[in-house]
């Protein structure tokens, strides 16, 4: 389990690896640790949790893609509390 970092309203990947799934799409609203995505790195899946509540302006990946560590998952709301 792993809670992704960013900015207040981006959040990227803690690792590199391969999105496995993507469990919320844009205009859902979310509660902090709730699952957004599972990342497998390393032959280990890592579920991706929300560091806040708010809602989901937009989603930069999809099952099956690579992403880089840092690189964006997913926005927020500006302002979501």
């Amino acid at each position: 389990q792993r809670v992704a970092t960013g900015g207040a309203d981006l959040l990227k990947a803690p690792m590199p690896g391969l999105i496995l799934a993507v469990n919320v799409a844009a205009g859902a609203r979310v509660e902090r640790g709730q699952d957004l995505a599972v990342l497998e790195a390393m032959k280990m899946q890592n579920t991706i949790r929300s560091p806040r509540a708010g809602t989901v302006a937009e989603v930069f990946v999809a099952a099956g893609q690579s992403v880089g560590h840092g690189e964006p998952i997913l926005r927020f709301e500006a302002g979501g509390a």
